[in-house]
């Protein structure tokens, strides 16, 4: 259900970690609801991306997840949150190239160790906190705008 405030527009969603069947489908239910809304293209298709890899991101690693899209006349806002088993160095992690995938995932496609540079990549802000053994936060604000000095 999308809920409008006079700030914009917030919408949850639920990610249900290792049901591959459903991966993807959050990612496009953001896409639809931006296309009906109007938005630029370009960004539609950054949001896509970074929705996309954080909905794989916790298919593959977390138990659960929440992604909560709040849009408003100059951004939107992914906030993704999981129950998963945290990262232990971000660092690393958001080095292209590496990942923790299993070989399962990697025969799946999956895997890449690409997920968080292309979620970063395609931010106008990310923000990453994680916990080991609790779970991963991620925060990340794509403009509808560029600033006036661009």
């Amino acid at each position: 259900m999308i809920v409008s405030t006079d700030s914009g527009l917030s919408q949850t969603f639920e990610i249900k970690g290792g049901n591959f069947s459903e991966a993807g489908s959050v990612s496009t239910k953001i896409k639809e609801i931006l296309k009906e809304i109007g938005i630029n293209g370009s960004i539609i298709r950054r949001t896509a991306i970074v929705a996309y890899e954080a909905e794989m991101n916790v298919v593959m690693y977390a138990k659960k997840g929440i992604v909560n899209m709040r849009l408003s006349p100059k951004k939107i806002q992914l906030q993704i949150d999981d129950e998963g088993p945290g990262i232990k160095d971000i660092n690393l992690a958001m080095q292209e190239g590496y990942s923790t995938a299993t070989d399962e995932m990697r025969e799946m496609g999956f895997g890449a160790g690409m997920g968080l540079p292309n979620m970063k990549r395609n931010s106008d802000e990310f923000e990453l906190k994680s916990s080991p053994g609790k779970g991963t936060s991620l925060n990340i604000i794509l403009y509808l705008e560029m600033p006036e000095n661009e």
